[in-house]
């Protein structure tokens, strides 16, 4: 069953997220409609790893020979009392999904 962590923004604001496993990394919390647990870090920190996770993907994309017009990265974040932010998975494997695309320069022609 999932459980509520607590989450404090560096601005003092409260984000509350559903969590599916046991949160031991946490502490209870009391709230008039019931007992959530306050996570041990706090929300900004918690992303912190998949900020710079994001930054490292986009300079190897962008900085490699392809040199693409623009690069989509995207993948699933799981948040935890624990660990903070983790890329999610699916399945087995972990989930990241990268777009490559190129704008045809004024003046040419598909190949073909």
């Amino acid at each position: 069953m999932d459980e509520l962590v607590e989450f404090k923004t560096d601005g003092g604001a409260s984000v509350v997220v559903a969590v599916a496993e046991q949160s031991r990394g946490a502490r209870p919390v009391s709230r008039g409609d019931g007992v959530l647990r306050q996570a041990g870090q706090t929300f900004n920190g918690a992303l912190e790893s998949i900020h710079t996770a994001a930054e490292s993907a986009l300079r190897v994309f962008r900085d490699g020979e392809l040199k693409p017009d623009t690069v989509e990265i995207e993948f699933g974040v799981k948040l935890t009392a624990e660990a903070g932010a983790v890329i999610a998975k699916t399945s087995m494997e972990g989930h990241l999904v990268v777009k490559l695309s190129w704008t045809p320069s004024a003046g040419t022609t598909p190949a073909g």
